[in-house]
């Protein structure tokens, strides 16, 4: 079939093979431009490993470290009439370019919430790679069934305490309007902490832990973000913030049980990856913010930033450098008082008249597609394709 993208929202309904595969080859080269990790992990877990952070995150340890892989993700396969979801591609693509250089990838395709799932990898790792030293948790879900009591919790991006109103940005008309937003209830609270908290992530390092599966001497990651004040209510302030002091609670439970230096929330830069576009306000503030550092010339995609991640702090021959709450700062070149500062001219300029002059809507909407296997420029997209395409490690 031929390939088109299909948009709705702040998601894209078709993905395109060879378009993500072009988009994970770039990526694999970019990390093959830098020197190798002076201290790489060589047997990696990553929970959340089809798209964005995840996926850069089983990149950099392999084609930088030589790491052998593992990636945990719960996606959708190609079939004969319907294309599969860009993580599937991605996770293809990367396999195939793996084993290729002679790297160790598997990959494990379904509830990473699960008991089932924990299991079946643990199995894995014993089976062929012993133990793991690194396990990095990524996991970007809207919901999460919980198998100690099998109740299915939802989150939500509210405010907490009062409505919240700011500008936004309608990413399919390009008009920048308003969104108000009711706050949450106590309820939505807990039941965003359960799904992106740091619950599951302690799970799993406790399910690892016990079947002896964790090398001496591991460390493990999640992610995190904190950003401007502008969108403290409906991010760090709100329900997502809660569930993130959760996370780092678990990382310091984490620490407590294992030693210092093992759990780290690393708090990352916003990016366009499909958990960001679901965000209101946040699409908007990328736009301004992706102008401004590109002018400054510190911009980075997901792929720098996790190169950055671990050549400056997981696999640099030290312990990573640590902010007052112990946590990795690879926002840092974001949170620059000059950038910040004009970002915040901007925001309060911005319309929809001068949306192309402030902003880098254009470039948004290039890395949405992107995320999807659109715009690739080595890909001819009038020619015909195979939506179908197995997992290398699992045919």
């Amino acid at each position: 079939m031929i390939i088109a993208p299909k948009i709705r929202g702040f998601i894209c309904t078709t993905a395109h093979p060879e378009g993500c595969a072009s988009n994970v080859r770039s990526q694999i080269d970019y990390v093959k431009s830098k020197p190798a990790l002076a201290d790489s992990p060589k047997k990696v877990l990553v929970i959340g490993s089809s798209t964005g952070y995840g996926l850069a995150s089983r990149i950099v340890p392999a084609f930088g470290g030589n790491a052998a892989t593992i990636g945990v993700f719960f996606e959708r396969p190609g079939t004969e009439r319907k294309t599969g979801s860009a993580g599937w591609y991605n996770s293809v693509a990367f396999e195939e370019v793996a084993h290729e250089a002679g790297l160790y990838a598997k990959s494990f395709n379904g509830d990473a919430f699960s008991n089932e799932m924990k299991a079946d990898v643990i199995d894995t790792i014993k089976a062929d790679l012993g133990k793991v030293d690194c396990v990095v948790y990524s996991l970007a879900s809207p919901r999460r069934t919980d198998p100690t009591d099998g109740e299915t919790y939802k989150s939500v991006l509210k405010p907490i305490g009062a409505p919240y109103s700011q500008k936004n940005l309608n990413t399919d008309s390009g008009e920048v309007d308003s969104v108000a937003i009711e706050p949450c209830t106590d309820e939505e609270i807990a039941h965003t902490e359960k799904v992106m908290g740091g619950e599951d992530w302690e799970m799993w390092i406790t399910a690892l832990d016990k079947a002896g599966v964790l090398a001496d001497g591991f460390s493990t990651v999640a992610y995190s973000y904190i950003g401007p004040e502008l969108t403290f209510p409906i991010y760090t302030n709100g329900t997502i913030g809660k569930a993130k002091e959760h996370l780092e609670g678990s990382a310091a439970a984490m620490n407590e049980k294992f030693g210092d230096a093992t759990a780290f929330v690393s708090v990352n830069k916003a990016l366009v990856t499909q958990a960001s576009s679901a965000i209101p306000v946040v699409p908007l503030y990328i736009s301004l913010l992706y102008k401004v550092m590109k002018e400054a010339g510190n911009h980075e995609g997901c792929i720098e930033q996790i190169q950055r991640l671990f050549a400056d702090h997981l696999a640099n021959d030290g312990a990573p450098i640590l902010d007052e709450k112990k946590r990795i700062r690879i926002d840092d070149w974001e949170m620059e008082e000059p950038i910040q500062t004009a970002v915040a001219d901007a925001w309060g300029k911005v319309t929809t008249e001068n949306l192309s002059e402030l902003s880098d809507f254009s470039g948004y909407k290039k890395e949405f597609l992107r995320l999807f296997g659109f715009g690739l420029a080595d890909v001819d997209y009038g020619l015909e394709t195979n939506p179908e395409r197995p997992l290398p490690s699992q045919s």
